[in-house]
């Protein structure tokens, strides 16, 4: 699967733009409600313990911080299709992965709107601003 390509093709279809890192790491800013937009990182990588490739898609909602209701937002995930709330490098991310064995383009593009709209949504509630 050439997460890449689809992530390029998908920018386009979507009016976003698209960045690409590396084979294994690229970005797109997507337009989401409000005429706003979020980033979305997208990141291949081997998971070490079931030894199979994974897809990564982060977007930063905040800082983290001791101020957020971590347990609402816990609370909130049961009703996300692909997302989880995680913490990395001190930033407060909605995140989905999934493996790459039997993964369709469909369901990335899936992913990749469902991490951009709640990074945005998450971000405007604990923030008030459009940060990332």
């Amino acid at each position: 699967m050439d997460l890449t390509a689809i992530m390029k093709n998908y920018a386009e279809q979507i009016g976003g733009q698209f960045t690409q890192y590396d084979s294994l790491q690229s970005i797109i800013i997507m337009p989401v409600s409000g005429g706003r937009f979020q980033t979305v990182l997208g990141t291949i990588k081997k998971n070490e313990l079931y030894n199979r490739q994974l897809i990564s898609l982060n977007s930063k909602v905040c800082s983290s911080s001791l101020t957020i209701d971590y347990k609402m937002l816990l609370e909130q995930t049961a009703f996300f299709n692909y997302c989880r709330f995680v913490i990395n490098q001190n930033y407060l991310q909605v995140e989905a992965v999934a493996s790459l064995d039997n993964l369709t383009e469909e369901t990335i593009k899936e992913m990749l709107q469902e991490v951009a709209n709640l990074g945005d949504q998450y971000e405007m509630k604990l923030t008030g601003s459009d940060i990332h």
